[in-house]
Formats: C-alpha cells, structure tokens, sequence
C-alpha cells in the first residue's frame, strides 16, 4: 500500500487490485491515484460485495491518504531546519573565526603595551640613575660655597646658591622618586622586613621632621597604645609617614599636625596624620593619589612638589600589605589613614616555612635552600613540595649550618650573594666538610660566575630566574647521583665499630658511630641513615632496648637494621629479631663484601631506597 501512495506523488497511479481483509471478510479493491499538492489522492472501489459498506472503506482510505500528506510535510519541515541548523553552524564557525582573530589583535596589543611600559620603566631608571651623579655634585658644591670653605660670600651671592640647592634637592626627591617607581611597576621593589618597636618608629619621625614645620605650626607625635612589634619594611612604612608628614606641612601654615598609632582589630596598626591645613574637596579624593597630580589652590602655587608623594605611598602601602586612605573637606583639614598589618603577608609564608620544616618528614627528600628573598623562597617551596620533596628554608649562612646540624639533605639550593654577606666561603666549606661534601650543591644566583662555583665544588650553576619544572628534574638528578648510603653503627666496642668503618671505607657510604644506645637513637633522628649496624650486647642494655626506642619515632621506625652479635641466640631472641630487624650477622664472619651484600638487601626489602640501593 505505502508503495502505491509514493508512486502516486510522482504520477497517475491506475488499474491496480488489491485482496484485502474487510470487516472480517476478505475481498477485492481497485485503486486509483493521481499527484496533489500534499502528496496523492488515492481513490479505492470494491469491486466484491459488501458495496454498501463501501463509504466506510473510503473514509479509511482518505484518512490514510492525509496521514500520508501530513507524514511529507514534517519531512519538508525537518529538512528546512536542518537548512536553518547548517547556516546557524556556519555563522557561528565565522564569529567564532573573528573572536579568534580579535584575541590574536588584544594579544599583539598587549604585547605592544608591554614592551613599551619595559621601555618606558628602564628608560625612567636609567636617566634617574644618571642624573644622580650631577644632582650630588650639585648639591655638594652649593654646600661648599655656603659653608664659605672658599671664602665669604655676599647676601646677594648666598641668597642665590640657596636657590640653586634648593632646587637641586627638590630635583633629587624627584629623581628618587621617579625611581622608587620604576622599580614597582618593574615589580623589582624588594621588601627588606625587620622586627620592629612602632614607638621607637614614631619617635625618629619626630626628630626627622620637627624641624622642617612652620613656626606657628606644632607636631604633636601621641605616644602609641601598646601595640605589638611589627615585622614588616620598616623603611618603606617610614617613607610613607615622612611623606605624609611632608604633605601636611606643606598645605597646613598654622594649627597642628597630629601623627598617632592604633590598634586595629583584625591584626594591623593604624596610622593617622591629621592637619588644621587647607583641606581637600571630595571630588579631589582620588585625584591626589594619581601621579604627577597637584590640586591647583593658591597654596599649591607656593609650595613645590613632584606629584608623586601620595601615589608612591599608597602604592608601597600596597607592597606593605595595607592601605591608605583620606578623609577631609576643603578648609578643614585632612586626615589620611595608613593601615599596614603587624605581619607581613611574605613573613608570614616564611614562618609557616620554617615551622613545617622543623619536623622532618620521613616520606621526602629534603632540599635545603639558602635563600634571603622570601618569594623566591615561597616560589621554590611551591614547586619542590608538588614533587615530594621537603624545602628547609635558611635565609642565612648560620641558619643554614644549624640545619646542617639536625639533618642530612638530598641536596642544596644556594644563593651566593645574600644581603649582608657573600656565601663564596660556605660553598666551599660545604665541599671540604667530611659530612657534607657529598651533598649535591646547586648555586643559584644573579651573579654570572659559573667558573668559580664549579671551582669550589658545585655540582651545578644557574641564573635567575628559573623554570620551576626544569628545576625539579634537575634536583632528582642531583639527589640521585649523590646518594650515597648512610651507615650508622652502634657498638660500644671501638674496634668493632672501627671494623665496620673499614670494611665501608671504599665502598660508596658515610659510616656514622655512636657508642651507646641513647646516642645512637638520637643520631638515628637527626642524620636519618639509610642502614643501622646494631649490637645486640650494649653496655647496661640490649639490642632489644634501642629496637624500642627506634620503632616507637615515625622518622626512625622504617630505617632498616642489621644486627651484628658475637652471643649465640636463643631461639626466642633470634625469632623476635628476625621480625623487627633487616638481618642477623655473626661478628666473627663480618667480611666486606657480607656487609654490602646485607646493605643493598636491607635497603631493597625496605622499600623506600629501591632506587639508592640499585645504585650502590
């Protein structure tokens, strides 16, 4: 049927006879068809009895035809949808065409803005640094002539040099400045944190600036509540209170100006400077803090200024962590408000640094980094830590030693040019001390002196900055190629542990001895040998003791350890060491190579040295 109603949409359709089953009874139907416009019109007649039910086939007939029709009209509308969907497809892969060659452009553009803003701040730096050389000759050259070393000078005379110095020093505040600056958008600004006492701050404020004010003006610096010690940039929190200081002087010719300090109730210090001076409007609020900007007022035009006080201090009061804001009105006064935290977010990171490396943790390897600059230091925490191992920060050649002292690191990042000190002289004590010359020594500086480190025993030389990936792979190469085994031997007969000493002497191992058994647990904890050699007959104590006392302390429980005995055991004791230690050697068979041989098995079974234990 359903193939005469589709050779009917293409042409007449005649002379065809079907048997069908009608009500029941079969019987025998011609059919006839011609095209319309929604498909065919098909045309049945019974040509059997039955003819007066003839209506009701027809019916049934026309109902099949306009399902039919109706079946071709959702085929043409699904189709002009998916003509729809294809040209939607197509205008979406063209805008998506024109967002990518858009993002190419910002790319270019940013690149474009980049490069010039590099330009533009070592331009600024370079012509800054020049002109520091002729503002210092100036200013100490005016000052030659008005301290009359070569001789008198007239009223006229003076009054004119002090022009000229006064203009040099408003030159150099300017050329500082302008420094100060470049180095905070080359974000090269360096926080130099101290611990510090804010009333002795506040007290070298006072002396600094209470001569510079006007007569009819007093500074009153209000003693601080008590406040804890800040460990922040002492000098960059001075420079933004001297600038403010010198801000209210400036625009304030009588009254007060107030410098005090609070505390805050979220873990900061505020400072408040507050003048009786002209004041700000409130439209000018946040112009002030803009570069190279003055408010015009008939003050203004009297007093001189780069523009950049504000905008410098509210900037370093961001390198500080904090903030700086202003409340005034025009004609009374102003007030601005410096809020910095008691610690700074970097000390902070380094605190919690040296407080998780103060607890070794057994399961990593760890890297010891001498290192004074705290982001470095965080940048390297972050990477080395990803990639198991424990960074021991030391921002110091003391700190490092102590270090040094309470453990054995898989290698050393060190920076030769800390602040303060040249660590030339600990790299190659590092390579001389019979401890620690076998520790891989990576130097990591600014200073382009390859050749020397290489002479003084390191194992590696990069500048910075580095790649944090690269420096990962770089360490595990260095941590594997120094491993060298760790043997502990306690015994409390010195020629037994001289034998063992010499039975390793060639062998790739640092051999550690302890003549006791609370001397060897506490070597056990700071050196964290890969093997102890252990005698089970101690003086006042048994193997058995220290076995306890090395099981019950995570970071000594997994070290393995042979037993060596000149007692035969009894069943008992030799079943019960058998499960807590690596190996059972008699002294009197000890040879070399048995003691190498134990070693590498000690070190295999006890799976956390596989790798040190194929290469020894």
């Amino acid at each position: 049927m359903s193939g005469l109603v589709a050779r009917a949409c293409d042409g007449p359709v005649e002379g065809f006879e079907l048997s069908l089953l009608a009500f029941g009874r079969p019987a025998t139907f011609a059919f006839s068809g011609v095209p319309c416009a929604d498909g065919a019109m098909l045309v049945g007649r019974l040509l059997a009895e039955d003819v007066a039910k003839l209506g009701e086939v027809s019916a049934a007939m026309a109902e099949l035809g306009e399902l039919h029709r109706e079946t071709q009209r959702q085929k043409r509308e699904i189709s002009r949808q998916n003509d729809d969907l294809a040209r939607a497809n197509r205008e979406l892969s063209d805008s998506n065409r024109a967002l990518l060659t858009m993002h190419a452009v910002l790319d270019d553009k940013n690149d474009a803005l980049r490069h010039a803003s590099d330009v533009k701040t070592r331009v600024v730096a370079n012509v800054s640094h020049e002109f520091r050389t002729p503002i210092n000759s100036i200013l100490g050259l005016s000052q030659l002539l008005l301290d009359r070393l070569d001789g008198e000078l007239t009223a006229e005379q003076e009054k004119q040099v002090r022009f000229v110095r006064s203009s040099a020093e408003t030159l150099s505040v300017l050329v500082n400045d302008l420094l100060d600056l470049s180095r905070i958008e080359a974000g090269r600004h360096e926080l130099r944190a101290t611990e510090f006492d804010v009333a002795e701050l506040l007290s070298s404020l006072r002396g600094m600036m209470k001569p510079l004010v006007h007569p009819e003006v007093d500074l009153v610096v209000d003693e601080p509540a008590p406040l804890p010690r800040m460990h922040t940039d002492a000098g960059k929190l001075s420079q933004i209170l001297r600038n403010l200081v010198s801000n209210a002087i400036k625009f304030t010719t009588r009254g007060v100006i107030r410098v005090r300090a609070l505390p805050s109730d979220d873990g900061r210090v505020r400072f408040e400077v507050s003048d009786t001076g002209i004041g700000i409007a409130s439209a000018d609020h946040d112009r002030v803090f803009e570069e190279f900007t003055q408010i015009d007022s008939p003050v203004q035009s009297r007093v001189q200024g780069s523009g950049l006080g504000l905008h410098l201090s509210r900037k370093f009061a961001e390198l500080l962590g904090g903030s700086l804001t202003l409340r005034s009105e025009l004609g009374e006064g102003s007030t601005f408000v410096l809020e910095v935290p008691v610690l700074h977010e970097e000390v902070a990171t380094v605190h919690t640094m040296t407080e998780k490396a103060a607890k070794i943790d057994a399961s990593k390897r760890q890297v010891l980094v001498v290192e004074d600059n705290r982001q470095t230091l965080f940048f390297y925490e972050r990477y080395l830590s990803s990639a198991g191992f424990q960074v021991i920060p030391a921002r110091t050649v003391d700190e490092a030693r102590a270090a040094l002292a309470r453990l054995h690191p898989a290698a050393i990042v060190l920076d030769v040019m800390l602040e303060g000190e040249v660590t030339w002289s600990f790299l190659a004590e590092l390579k001389e001390g019979d401890a620690t010359r076998d520790i891989p020594v990576m130097v990591v500086t600014v200073v382009d002196r390859a050749q020397k480190a290489r002479a003084l025993g390191a194992d590696e030389f990069w500048l910075k900055p580095v790649d944090g990936d690269r420096m990962i792979r770089k360490l595990a190469e260095l941590a594997k190629r120094g491993s060298v085994g760790r043997v502990l031997v306690i015994d409390d007969d010195e020629a037994a542990r001289y034998m063992v000493r010499k039975l390793l002497a060639s062998a790739p191992y640092t051999v550690f001895e302890a003549a006791d058994g609370a001397t060897g647990v506490e070597l056990a904890r700071t050196q964290r040998p890969d093997v102890i050699f252990l005698d089970f007959l101690l003086q006042n104590e048994t193997a058995f003791d220290v076995l306890d006392d090395l099981k019950a302390d995570p970071s000594t429980r997994s070290i393995p350890i042979i037993i060596q005995t000149a007692k035969t055991l009894d069943d008992t004791e030799r079943e019960k060491l058998e499960r807590e230690t690596a190996a059972i050697l008699a002294k009197q068979s000890l040879s070399r190579e048995i003691a190498i041989t134990r070693i590498r098995e000690a070190l295999e079974a006890s799976g956390l040295n596989a790798d040190r234990a194929r290469t020894l």
